[in-house]
């Protein structure tokens, strides 16, 4: 089996309890996403001030709430307009359905109850409610597989389909009626003490500050608690309300990043300055932020530059008042600049934030990386290691243990199936899968299936699972019977021919 680095047991265990929450409130919005994204093109495009006004002046007839239009004669068609309808009614109720239907072990009745059960809450509020989705689309999911289970083989032949859509709807109903009456009323009270912590912060330009929070909570995988959780909800009411909102920028601008692995490009060394310039095409342009992670783990002092980045960029749209319409997601140049508003200064203010936090995390990086020596001696025999491996023209389990990077797996069965998981399931998993299906088939192995999952939806019918090393532990939790292989690059890890080599020894034995 793979090992991984070690840390106190509480310290692990609050860790991956947070990191599976953020991964459970990710696993409700990232299939959205597609729906997050047309919302946002809808809102660029066809609100006062988008790049597409209909109907002219303040008239515009997708985002306002209250026009009439008389259309080619066929007389007069009252319509709320999109923008508003969808963030309010749409996008909480996809939400609170994905969650409710994968509690339900992937249960459609979860999903309507649990959609059923949040529409009492949004109808209850006058803002978006995406904390209610999160909430009562899985407590719906959750309740009706309780229920389900007292009658589950008790119900008389025939009367199957009467019993389940009853008791779904009078359950569902139950649910909406409380979320109306008892938990609306609190979530608008929470999302307004919210709302006046991020005025606050705004007001009195402490925003910045944030950053030592959001960045060490990045390269530790729990941005998706962080985004999923409170930016996102709060940057969609903020953005309801006002336009735009500028805690869509405070995760998901892929400056402090780029700037990062712009200094490791010119400073680093061995394989981690050999890596950093295709790490850094897929994170500013793929929007993939956790291909840098592994770069601030392995030196983790430059967790002070990245902080350097992010309160750069964020002073710098605090400025300008800049923000986006809509979250950006993924976290790329590309959907930044699709998701900002169309003035001038918004769009410069965007500009100069991207700009200026490469270069405030980019100047801190490369003094630390000039001036730093601790590690040195580590680089240069993890660049010996992979050089002695090259000229053998084979990789060396024995020598990948020596030069730290934590694999002892050994193929004692032919492998067949191989699943690439990270927390969400997306982006860092497909981009490894991706790399590692081009090396199987080019090794002449097309009947290996290389896919990439979600640790949440893993399953135990994997022969070998590959996961980055702070999360394997989580992986192995799913699937104990698989080979695991730990990572620290998703780019181009050494275990990757390793893992080529296990399969020949597979098929062989």
């Amino acid at each position: 089996m793979a090992t991984t680095t070690t840390t106190p047991a509480g310290t692990t265990s609050a860790r991956v309890r947070v990191q599976k929450f953020g991964t459970f409130l990710s696993n409700m919005v990232m299939p959205n996403i597609g729906a997050f994204v047309a919302w946002g093109l809808i809102t660029a495009l066809f609100i006062q001030v988008g790049w597409i006004n209909l109907g002219g002046g303040d008239n515009a007839w997708l985002a306002d709430d209250s026009w009439v239009a008389k259309i080619g004669g066929w007389g007069e068609y009252a319509t709320g307009g999109i923008v508003g309808p969808m963030i309010k009614y749409l996008l909480p109720t996809l939400i609170a359905y994905t969650g409710g239907k994968m509690v339900y072990d992937n249960n459609m009745r979860g999903g309507v109850v649990g959609a059923v059960a949040c529409f009492g809450v949004i109808a209850g509020t006058e803002v978006p409610m995406f904390m209610g989705a999160m909430i009562m689309g899985p407590l719906g999911g959750w309740s009706m597989k309780k229920i389900d289970a007292i009658w589950d083989g008790k119900i008389k032949p025939g009367f199957e389909m009467l019993v389940n859509n009853f008791s779904a709807g009078i359950w569902g109903g139950i649910l909406a009626t409380l979320g109306f009456f008892a938990l609306s009323p609190v979530l608008t009270w929470v999302a307004d003490r919210f709302g006046d912590g991020v005025e606050f912060l705004v007001d009195n330009n402490l925003l910045p500050f944030a950053s030592i929070v959001i960045e060490p909570a990045k390269v530790l995988f729990l941005n998706n608690a962080l985004n999923q959780g409170v930016l996102t909800p709060l940057g969609l009411q903020e953005s309801a309300e006002s336009g735009k909102s500028i805690l869509f920028l405070l995760e998901a601008n892929p400056a402090a990043g780029l700037g990062l692995l712009l200094a490791y490009m010119v400073f680093g060394k061995g394989l981690a300055k050999a890596s950093a310039p295709g790490a850094a095409i897929i994170h500013f342009f793929g929007g993939i932020h956790e291909v840098y992670f592994p770069f601030v783990l392995m030196k983790p002092k430059l967790i002070v530059a990245m902080i350097a980045g992010g309160a750069t960029q964020i002073l710098i749209n605090v400025i300008f008042g800049s923000g986006l319409r809509s979250p950006a997601a993924p976290g790329s140049v590309f959907a930044v600049y699709i998701a900002a508003p169309t003035d001038l200064t918004n769009l410069l203010g965007v500009t100069l934030s991207i700009i200026g936090g490469a270069a405030a995390s980019f100047a801190v990086a490369a003094i630390i990386l000039k001036t730093d020596k601790t590690e040195e001696a580590d680089d240069e025999l993890v660049h010996a290691t992979a050089s002695m491996e090259s000229m053998k023209g084979k990789q060396s389990i024995a020598s990948s243990m020596v030069a730290g990077s934590g694999t002892s797996a050994t193929a004692t069965k032919e492998i067949r199936s191989i699943v690439f998981a990270c927390d969400a399931g997306m982006g860092s998993s497909a981009m490894g899968a991706s790399v590692l299906r081009k090396k199987i088939q080019s090794a002449g192995h097309d009947e290996v299936t290389v896919v990439n999952k979600a640790i949440a939806n893993l399953d135990d019918s994997y022969d070998l699972v590959v996961s980055h090393q702070d999360l394997t532990d989580r992986a192995r939790e799913r699937t104990p019977s698989a080979v695991h292989v730990s990572v620290d690059n998703f780019m181009g890890s050494p275990r990757y021919d390793e893992i080529v080599t296990m399969i020949d020894e597979g098929k062989r034995a």
